[in-house]
């Protein structure tokens, strides 16, 4: 059952946060789909610009649409991650996905909201929600790449501005998290006092924390133990900070790196302990499984976990006699 993040947000909000992860191919497929079965959680899949340029638009939508057939009480939403308005005008357009991100983040205020503007009432228009950013987070995504000095927390009254300018479904903040494997150093973390200070001024609208990878020791430790050259003291979100995120209006979580760390490690371990193997699917199988725990382990973090039939409940009409 595919939905908008907008229909999911005004269920989630202030009681739990709604995981979105990225996806490149079929292994991570399954193992999201099957990880949130298991927790019966809903989710977000999110298909990024260069996971659409890497696997292809055609193969990534029949990807998710045999993995809807193969998991048909999944309730989750399509949506297009770091867009730039050409991208999200050919999502939308494309009928299959129910959400896109508009990032303009790098722009000026006026030309972010303008331009977010301009995707939201072309969105609006057969039922797409829209999700912006305001203020820029550091470290490394895709094609784009912020100096952690030029790094910029979203300002509050900016934000509350840029949402009722801009008419954006949900607005992603950058409140000290950063994208990639590398994201706090020292003492650094998430600044709460400007996710509440955003949450006063927008209250009701869901906010977004991008960079939420938690970027496990063992993971690094474990792919450096079998051939990587990881940063030993990479750190990232703690999970247990979610929960804290969640009463202030934080209703989606974004996942990649931790993703691509547990992909990682498991072909890495495999290829050392099996030097003679040449059949991937070998380590496709453990990945999926691992994936599915993974999944099911970050649900619960969210609040997530268990909420599926409400949810789904909750989105269904209700038959008119």
């Amino acid at each position: 059952m595919i939905v908008t993040t907008r229909e999911l947000f005004d269920i989630a909000y202030g009681r739990f946060a709604v995981g979105a992860y990225n996806i490149n191919n079929m292994e991570q497929a399954l193992g999201l789909f099957e990880g949130h079965e298991r927790a019966e959680a809903p989710f977000i899949v999110q298909l990024s610009k260069g996971a659409r340029g890497y696997a292809g638009v055609r193969m990534l939508e029949a990807i998710l649409k045999a993995a809807e057939e193969s998991y048909p009480e999944a309730v989750f939403a399509v949506h297009l991650d770091h867009g730039d308005e050409e991208t999200c005008y050919d999502a939308i357009d494309s009928g299959f996905y129910s959400s896109v991100m508009i990032d303009a983040s790098h722009d000026p205020f006026e030309e972010n909201v303008a331009a977010t503007r301009r995707v939201v009432e072309r969105a609006h228009a057969v039922g797409v929600s829209v999700e912006a950013e305001l203020g820029m987070l550091g470290g490394v995504e895709e094609d784009i790449q912020v100096d952690e000095k030029h790094a910029q927390l979203t300002d509050p009254e900016e934000a509350e501005a840029f949402v009722e300018q801009s008419g954006c479904d949900a607005l992603a903040v950058a409140i000290g998290t950063s994208h990639g494997a590398y994201k706090f150093s020292g003492g650094q973390g998430i600044h709460f006092d400007r996710v509440e200070e955003i949450q006063r001024r927008l209250p009701g609208f869901p906010l977004v924390m991008h960079g939420s990878s938690s970027v496990p020791r063992e993971e690094v430790e474990r792919i450096n133990a079998a051939g990587g050259a990881l940063d030993p003291s990479a750190k990232g979100v703690d999970v247990e900070e979610f929960a804290r995120a969640v009463p202030l209006g934080v209703t989606k979580v974004n996942i990649d790196t931790d993703g691509r760390l547990v992909w990682t490690r498991v072909h890495r371990e495999h290829f050392r302990d099996h030097p003679e193997n040449f059949d991937f699917r070998g380590p496709g199988k453990v990945f999926m499984e691992e994936y599915a725990r993974f999944i099911e382990h970050k649900s619960e973090k969210l609040r997530s976990k268990g909420v599926v039939d409400e949810v789904r409940a909750a989105l269904t009409p209700v038959p008119v006699d």
